[in-house]
């Protein structure tokens, strides 16, 4: 069986400039040989964490919404890849909530002690992290990326590579840039080589 990334895109507009980079890096993992989940975050129906506390001695969520299809494949998945915009300096909501939602796997982790990925997965599970921002400031990328590697460890799936393109407002359209798309595929070729070779 091929190696298995899920596709996070973070982004409401599904042919928007995050959208294409993803579609980028999506063609370079399969031609490296893996399979994938693309999940379109907004289009999902779940609300944002309660903190019930029901995962805090089970596996799973009280909520019954969308959210419990994605726990499967996240537990099961080799590797993932984050396409998100910066919005108001961070993550956009969604994907936000979605992050906070998977309180499950952290109540695993660090209250029970009992990470829901084995061991010997944790050690190839890696993350790629794609996003955008309209505005050129040299702390664009703070949020996004402090909130990324806080769900990485969570979910221990390591954020090991990333691609962040600043100044969209003027760049307009990622079309105008194959330098920048051809980077998005290298960099989802190079996540799913990994998992390839390691097998």
């Amino acid at each position: 069986m091929k190696p298995q990334i899920v596709a996070l895109l973070g982004s409401p507009l599904p042919e928007g400039n995050t959208a294409k980079l993803l579609k980028k890096a999506i063609e370079g993992a399969e031609e490296a040989g893996c399979g994938i989940t693309l999940i379109d975050v907004p289009s999902l129906e779940f609300s944002s964490c309660r903190e019930m506390y029901y995962c805090r001695e089970q596996k799973s969520c009280i909520m019954e919404d969308d959210m419990g299809r994605m726990y499967p494949l996240l537990k099961s998945m080799d590797s993932l890849i984050i396409a998100t915009p910066v919005m108001t300096m961070g993550v956009p909501g969604h994907l936000k909530s979605f992050m906070d939602r998977c309180q499950v796997f952290y109540c695993a982790k660090y209250e029970r002690k009992d990470s829901l990925i084995p061991k010997e997965k944790r050690k190839l599970r890696k993350t790629l992290l794609l996003s955008i921002s309209g505005m050129n400031l040299p702390n664009n990328f703070d949020g996004i990326t402090i909130t990324t590697q806080a769900f990485c460890d969570i979910i221990d799936c390591q954020l090991s590579d990333e691609l962040l393109i600043r100044d969209m407002d003027n760049k307009v359209d990622l079309d105008r840039y194959p330098d920048l798309m051809q980077e998005a595929f290298d960099k989802g070729f190079n996540l799913g080589k990994r998992l390839t070779n390691s097998g």
